[in-house]
């Protein structure tokens, strides 16, 4: 994607897009009796991190930010991308450079105008390693990272590939070709951010000032974050509603329950207890279409007997996944709300394909499974217990008890679960890498391109919680293919390679792929246009009542 493929943002993203992917009325937090004002309620899990968008990369996190900021483009339900703060964005004709003019005229919601310094100091600050930001490695391609990797640094230190020309012109020169950084930059992580910030990023965190279509009222940890529609918000996004509040739950029953009794408008997903039934639940509004987002569960890489640069562990991932009958956990426990995995992305992304070398380590195989096992065992014998950590407010629990009860059966090993009470606990004990054990992980876009699942959660640059490589695996093979990625002269050349790099994840399984979660959800009766895009969200703007 070179030259003539993103000479306009559009062109970039028409050969990048395939793609196609959260109560009634109360008086107090829901519905249209708040002066008359339509206020849709959604569920939401308490955010890991304060609310900084280069310091978010899950959804409790991603939900409010993703509707308080407005980057240089935005994205239509389908995944198309349109320049949104951007005016344009011109390569030169290597595509070594960028020239980036911004639009006149916006603002963030404390007034200040948003300047091309506005994108150039958010960047440069999520970069950099100092300030240990979870969207660091998104930036990695930027001349200047490498630098803002080092110890010693301040903080304040800026990206040296990024220039300003003046108030709405910058510069960004790459330190490699970025073949997808025309649509990368619709990324919350690039999100411009406010002189204030910097005076207090603690406390902008917790009242965050943004440029999008809602803008931040108040967060009531563990209760509640409350958006309000942005009068002065002038993009691209229609908002049909006065505001959006996000109500925390720890339990997805109960806010299934609640969208039934209509004290919940909406809600992204449907617990396991009622993917058989929700699509002729008289109580609800049901979604339910082909999505993009990627269930698997992380080994840690250094994890005894399983380090991915070992044989022995090696073998023992292989074993795991064919002991896994992904099917029957689909059917029977997911109540067909999703597709067995073949691969690393999904469906709905461009360069697809479920017939890849090494596809057969994801086949339900328990003979050859037990044969992989023996094979590790004569290497070095293992007797420990096998365990999986999950969030269990996130309805996680009946597809882990299968998993486990899989591996008893068809290993003849000691497994079991380890459920953490909260996503923001789980995540935290992620990213203090405290689990010695696999635990569950999955991936929604950010944006429309296999680089986004595979360099993003599996290239070195990403590892060491310099982004979202949660089990810090490394390999050099692999790593080098993302770089051939990156500097390939169209998408089609790009695809192959991304194809060439998942064969290496299908051998060395750095995280099982189980499954291709459905675009599924519920809305209360009452609530008007609830779809979903193709990030597997609801589109917030578009409810209405």
């Amino acid at each position: 994607m070179k030259k003539k493929a993103i000479a306009l943002i559009a062109a970039a993203c028409s050969l990048a897009m395939a793609l196609g992917g959260c109560g009634s009325s109360s008086s107090s937090t829901s519905g249209s009796s708040n002066g008359g004002k339509v206020i849709i309620t959604a569920f939401g899990s308490e955010p890991q991190n304060p609310l900084i968008p280069g310091n978010t990369n899950e959804t409790g996190g991603g939900r409010p930010v993703e509707l308080m900021f407005a980057r240089l483009v935005s994205f239509d339900n389908k995944g198309n991308a349109k320049n949104e703060v951007a005016q344009s964005i011109k390569p030169n004709s290597d595509a070594t450079q960028y020239t980036i003019t911004l639009k006149k005229g916006w603002k963030f919601t404390d007034g200040t105008p948003v300047t091309a310094e506005s994108f150039t100091k958010a960047w440069s600050y999520t970069a950099n390693a100092k300030n240990a930001q979870k969207c660091a490695s998104f930036f990695s391609t930027i001349k200047g990272y490498d630098d803002l990797q080092k110890d010693g640094l301040k903080g304040d230190e800026q990206l040296s590939g990024l220039k300003v020309e003046d108030d709405y012109t910058f510069t960004v020169t790459m330190n490699q070709p970025d073949a997808t950084f025309p649509i990368k930059v619709g990324y919350e992580g690039f999100s411009p951010l406010p002189e204030s910030f910097y005076k207090d990023p603690k406390a902008f965190g917790e009242k965050p000032v943004g440029n999008g279509p809602y803008k931040f009222s108040s967060w009531d940890h563990n209760k509640q974050i409350v958006l309000v529609k942005n009068p002065d918000y002038k993009g691209n996004v229609k908002v049909n509603n006065d505001g959006v509040t996000f109500k925390i739950y720890t339990s997805t029953d109960s806010a299934y329950a609640d969208v039934q009794s209509g004290n919940l408008d909406v809600m992204d997903s449907v617990p396991a207890t009622a993917t058989k039934t929700f699509q002729s639940d008289p109580n609800v509004e049901a979604y339910n279409k082909a999505g993009s987002v990627s269930q698997t569960f992380t080994i840690p890489s250094d994890l005894d007997h399983f380090q991915t640069n070992t044989e022995e562990g090696v073998l023992r991932r292989q074993a795991i996944s064919m002991a896994i009958n992904r099917k029957t956990i689909v059917d029977k426990v997911l109540g067909g709300v999703g597709t067995p995995a073949k691969e690393f992305t999904s469906p709905m992304t461009p360069g697809y394909s479920d017939s890849l070398k090494g596809e057969s380590n994801l086949e339900y195989n328990p003979k050859k499974a037990k044969e992989l096992w023996a094979k590790a065992d004569a290497i070095s014998k293992y007797d420990g217990t096998f365990t999986f950590s999950y969030n269990a407010d996130g309805g996680a629990k009946p597809i882990y008890d299968a998993i486990v009860n899989q591996l008893k059966n068809n290993l003849g090993i000691k497994a079991a679960t380890n459920p953490v009470p909260t996503f923001q606990e789980f995540r935290t004990d992620v990213s203090n890498r405290s689990i010695k054990g696999a635990f569950r992980t999955g991936w929604q876009p950010d944006y429309p391109s296999p680089e986004n699942y595979l360099y993003q959660l599996y290239d070195s640059a990403a590892a060491d919680n310099q982004g979202s490589n949660d089990g810090d695996y490394k390999n050099a093979a692999f790593d080098k293919l993302m770089d051939q990625a990156y500097a390939a002269t169209s998408t089609a050349a790009a695809n192959k390679i991304y194809q060439q790099a998942q064969e290496i994840l299908l051998n060395d399984l750095p995280a099982i792929p189980l499954y291709y979660g459905n675009a599924d959800g519920v809305a209360a009766k009452g609530v008007k246009n609830f779809t979903m895009n193709w990030q597997n969200q609801p589109v917030y703007s578009e409810l209405s009542k």
